[in-house]
């Protein structure tokens, strides 16, 4: 790949696959404003479609000092060669890592804290050694984007960013006009269906779903649950299939893997359910809320800011079967009109405070003031 004619903007990600359904707006408006987009992906990802794509050795997870240093040593010549005028990432790993690269280079780094990942979750050394990282790769970064204010407020008591730094985002932003209102599926009393749409981790307390979904059955045979997402994710709390499928054999749930379009999903739900244990901005529950469906979610950074309890949703205790069984129960209890108000609510929110066009204008804003072209 010879040497770029101009300094283009360089998305660095986990996926190519991300980069093209979550990312493509803000890429297709940049390159709308005039401004040259490249990326950079892992090895064995597909280039990123209509982008030139350099890939770099990335091992998920773990910590092995080599790998990491290999990552790193990889973005270095991947960033000398492209030259961009401004580096963009999204993922703890890609954050770090290409920190390093742009500040040995002086080249302008936009990260966006959009998790904290598994090693903030579980505190402990690998907490300590990812601070110890973050750092270093965040310290020269004009503008370092957070998705919810507990996440800033912890970096800023760690002294991982400055206050000068920090910018809000609402999330990944929905496309409100793609995630359209539907009505509820009418149900018989006692009846409702759930739907979980993510990774099947247990961070994300897919096993507490299952356990409140085996304390429900006996009195709510006709409760129903579906998990939307692909098993072997690369990451220590990963649900295994023979984990899933015991569930599915027992009766309590249905899992149908990854889909391309969660729309039909959330369509014939009565309810999104997310019981993580911490969240950057959870683009499900964006979606669900488009759509115009209630919210049930852990009370926990990244979902107490979407969820407002008894107005648009539910909010639980997370880790406790106990409690979100109880939201639950109470989902159903309150009958349709009560569940619309939720939903009406929930679809209000989106489009007032998370619609997509307000990370656009962000970012834009941001790239503009660092390269002064603003189209």
């Amino acid at each position: 790949m010879g040497k770029p004619v101009s300094s283009p903007i360089l998305f660095v990600a986990n996926s190519s696959w991300n980069l093209e359904h979550f990312r493509g707006p803000l890429i297709t408006a940049l390159r709308a404003a005039g401004h040259r987009v490249v990326a950079a992906v892992p090895n064995g990802q597909d280039a990123v479609a209509g982008l030139d794509t350099w890939h770099f050795p990335l091992k998920p997870e773990g910590t092995a000092p080599l790998a990491e240093l290999r990552t790193v040593l990889a973005l270095l010549r991947i960033f000398r060669e492209a030259r961009p005028a401004a580096v963009l990432s999204f993922t703890p790993k890609g954050n770090i890592y290409a920190g390093l690269a742009a500040r040995a280079l002086n080249i302008p780094l936009l990260p966006n804290i959009s998790g904290l990942g598994t090693g903030f979750i579980r505190g402990g050394m690998l907490q300590r050694i990812q601070s110890a990282l973050y750092r270093e790769a965040l310290r020269p970064s004009p503008t370092v984007f957070f998705q919810n204010e507990d996440d800033s407020a912890l970096f800023q008591q760690l002294g991982l960013v400055r206050s000068e730094q920090v910018a809000m985002l609402p999330g990944s932003g929905v496309d409100c006009r793609r995630f359209r209102p539907s009505p509820l599926p009418s149900r018989e009393p006692g009846a409702a269906k759930l739907l979980f749409v993510g990774r099947l981790l247990g961070d994300k307390g897919v096993r507490e779903l299952a356990e409140a979904m085996r304390l429900l059955r006996p009195r709510y045979p006709a409760l129903e649950l579906t998990l939307v997402g692909g098993l072997g994710a690369a990451n220590r709390t990963a649900i295994s299939a023979a984990e899933v499928r015991g569930w599915e054999e027992e009766g309590l749930l249905r899992h149908v893997g990854a889909t391309e379009d969660v729309r039909p999903f959330i369509a014939a739900a009565d309810a999104l359910v997310l019981p993580s244990y911490r969240e950057g901005m959870p683009r499900a529950l964006l979606e669900g809320a488009a759509m115009g469906r209630p919210l049930l979610a852990s009370d926990v950074p990244g979902c107490r800011q979407l969820v407002e309890d008894g107005v648009n949703g539910l909010l639980f205790e997370s880790r406790s079967p106990q409690s979100l069984a109880k939201a639950i129960e109470r989902l159903v209890e309150v009958g349709p009109e009560r569940r619309q108000s939720w939903g009406d609510s929930a679809r209000s929110m989106a489009t007032s405070r998370y619609d997509e066009k307000l990370v656009i204008e962000a970012y834009l804003s941001r790239v503009i003031a660092l390269t002064g072209k603003a189209g």
